[in-house]
């Protein structure tokens, strides 16, 4: 089971409408992926959240350290990373690329047993996820408000039974397109709201004062992801649950969290957290503060396949957002690397997702597609000679 070759791959595409947030706009979407192979051809599949070339760097970084050791040890060898990277990088992007290289090592361990990750994780729990629909991102036309409903709506029409809108551009803009989405997908469908650590505790509090009565189910990143007492604060003084995490790192960011008793909802991100391995960890020690966990999804359906096998593991907490059902994240915005690179065989259906019993994640990579999508500015040599070896 001897690893021997490490393969990063940074894809990128320019979307055909770009789409904004409170921080920034999208434009382009560059995701790093990585394929660890064993001697006897056996491959896995990984992806980093974050910079795409940084966590690139990152994984060229650790290589040394893993090739040629036994797959198998995927919990040595984390061990291994992390304190090759401890001095200087305990959060970010390293830490990313620890976690393209631990969900890769995931997939090869379920491909070399024959068994779905989630089976590796402690058993299938729970075979029925249901996702809520990640979207109503803002873009730059005279109708948004209009635009923004016929796009709830079609996550309705989809049988989702819940979604998450951004705010962050003001509070008078955020209540207003808030109650239009209530209004137009009426009381049977869930509503978050996410506003990307745009606001004070005193915008934020404001805020959700202003829209409690639209039965939002979660605020998420309401404040900085430094701001602790902000988020504390913010939970004590406002009826809606505060989720977040996406920015936190490990086992110990999430310790800061739950201890400070910022969140009712822990959203580690598996590609950035520190991969599968750590979010294990994450979950038990938010069971030991009665939280549930959703976890952040971005990128591919390698990602999504991770959250999807995580959860079907979980040992949910009272108070999940569907009773019986747990949830998770599913970005419904324009991805071709998504839709295009990666391949899966999840089946979503009236709103409901059925976890897979395939090997591994249970996912594959169209290399003609990758090939396509190579960001040629940051790949070494991106041939197809080099990338079919």
């Amino acid at each position: 089971m001897k690893i021997t070759k490490i393969e990063p791959f940074v894809i990128t595409h320019k979307l055909d409408t770009p789409f904004y947030f409170s921080q920034w706009q999208y434009d382009t979407r560059k995701i790093c992926l990585v394929r660890i192979t064993l001697e006897d051809g056996t491959y896995g599949w990984g992806e980093g959240y974050g910079p795409a070339n940084v966590i690139k760097s990152g994984i060229e970084f650790f290589k040394p350290f893993i090739m040629g050791k036994n797959a198998l040890d995927h919990e040595v060898l984390w061990q291994e990373m992390y304190r090759r990277s401890m001095d200087y990088a305990r959060s970010g992007c390293l830490q990313a690329a620890i976690s393209a290289l631990d969900v890769a090592l995931w997939d090869l361990k379920g491909k070399i047993f024959e068994q779905p990750v989630s089976k590796l994780l402690g058993g299938i729990k729970n075979p029925i996820i249901q996702p809520y629909a990640t979207g109503l991102y803002f873009t730059r036309v005279d109708n948004l408000e209009e635009q923004l409903i016929e796009e709830a709506l079609l996550y309705k029409s989809q049988g989702f039974k819940a979604t998450k809108m951004k705010v962050g551009l003001g509070i008078d803009e955020d209540v207003k397109y808030v109650a239009a989405i209530r209004k137009a997908i009426g009381a049977d469908m869930k509503l978050m709201i996410d506003s990307n650590h745009a606001y004070s505790y005193k915008e934020a509090i404001e805020l959700a004062r202003k829209v409690e009565k639209y039965d939002i189910s979660w605020f998420e990143e309401p404040v900085s992801p430094e701001d602790y007492d902000g988020y504390r604060r913010l939970r004590e003084n406002t009826s809606i649950p505060i989720a977040g995490g996406e920015c936190e790192y490990l086992k110990f960011g999430f310790k800061r969290l739950l201890e400070n008793h910022c969140i009712d909802i822990a959203q580690p991100d598996i590609c950035a957290a520190g991969g599968l391995t750590e979010a294990k960890r994450i979950a038990t020690l938010a069971q030991a503060y009665n939280k549930d966990v959703v976890p952040h999804t971005w990128g591919t359906w390698i990602a999504i396949s991770a959250a999807v096998h995580f959860v079907a593991n979980l040992d949910q907490n009272p108070g999940r957002m569907y009773n019986e059902i747990p949830t998770m994240e599913l970005d419904r915005t324009e991805n071709a690397l998504r839709d295009e690179v990666t391949k899966h065989q999840i089946q979503i259906k009236d709103g409901l997702l059925q976890v897979p019993d395939l090997p591994g994640l249970g996912i594959e990579v169209d290399m003609d597609a990758l090939e396509n999508y190579l960001d040629k500015e940051t790949q070494d040599h991106g041939t197809k000679l080099k990338i079919r070896k």
